[in-house]
């Protein structure tokens, strides 16, 4: 059984804000642009301890990016900060020519995602952003999913060349992983071992994934459990390690099915072990305003979604 306690819930746009507070302590060529969102993405201990280099763009957040590429050119790692909807799908053109062309090591730091977002409704709750960021030539695309592991992966993208997109959230959601851990980017974790199916899950489906093995253990089905935070590069190593031996897949995001994790591991399977395989995720569809538990159970995102595509590919 998977260990689910628990001491607190934190949203993991708190893990960036903390994490961005520490780089600025640490690292004096990091500065941070945000797009009059401030509060949201918790920016505001990195603004007043290093008023100079912080920058409020405002609502622009094409400009916002231009000028986040310009300044990597002078030495600066820049960190940018809005909304998951506004950070790709309003400034794609910018970031695909300015960034992404050319290589340039912008950290672009996208909170409120997927439908947890909640009440605000379907036209910020972008469920679409990790398939646009990880089709763009030499971008790393990270989903981590608690408070610790947004922490740990915003310090580390700081050291690391080149153009990243980190997606996080607001909900406040379990604190399970460690708060030392080693963030490797591109390198699985694996949560628990099982033999009769793996379940592969990113961002806040971790959490949920981990309830599922457990109701699942409870019925005589032994699941093991990966954390893959890091969509782009994936670590094929550890998911086609476990689907050999299992022989069946779940994939869990709180994305599309369409151009998510998911359909990364189904190609993966397909040029090197083809293997049954269920999607839990949205299904081409929008979402819409509810309280984020609510939203999760409507559209599938949730435990018992994920126990019962188990079950469904057991069969």
């Amino acid at each position: 059984m998977i260990d689910v306690t628990f001491t607190e819930k934190k949203d993991t746009r708190s893990g960036f804000g903390d994490g961005l507070t520490e780089l600025g302590r640490t690292n004096p060529n990091v500065v941070a642009l945000c797009a009059d969102l401030t509060g949201s993405l918790k920016m505001e201990v990195f603004e007043k301890e290093n008023p100079e280099r912080f920058f409020q763009i405002g609502i622009a957040e094409a400009n916002m990016m231009g000028i986040a590429a310009g300044m990597t050119i002078g030495g600066k790692i820049p960190f940018t900060g809005t909304f998951a909807n506004f950070s790709t799908g309003r400034v794609y053109d910018q970031i695909r020519q300015s960034i992404a062309y050319s290589g340039k090591n912008v950290k672009i730091c996208a909170s409120h995602a997927g439908v947890t977002l909640g009440e605000d409704g379907a036209t910020h709750q972008i469920l679409e952003d990790l398939g646009m960021m990880k089709m763009l030539p030499g971008m790393v695309v990270i989903n981590p999913c608690d408070y610790n592991q947004t922490k740990a992966a915003t310090i580390a993208i700081a050291e690391y060349e080149g153009p990243v997109y980190l997606r996080f959230g607001r909900p406040s959601v379990p604190v399970f992983t460690s708060p030392d851990q080693d963030f490797q980017i591109g390198k699985g974790v694996m949560i628990q071992e099982g033999t009769d199916v793996t379940i592969v899950a990113t961002g806040h489906l971790v959490w949920e994934a981990m309830l599922a093995a457990n109701e699942l253990e409870a019925e005589g089905i032994s699941a093991e459990v990966i954390n893959i935070h890091t969509i782009k590069p994936l670590d094929e190593d550890i998911i086609l390690r476990s689907v050999r031996k299992t022989g069946k897949v779940v994939t869990c995001e709180e994305h599309n099915i369409y151009g998510g994790l998911g359909e990364s591991v189904a190609r993966l399977l397909t040029e090197h072990y083809p293997a049954r395989q269920a999607f839990v995720g949205t299904n081409d569809t929008f979402g819409e305003s509810g309280t984020p538990a609510e939203l999760m159970k409507k559209y599938g995102l949730d435990a018992k979604a994920i126990v019962d595509k188990v079950k469904k590919i057991m069969i």
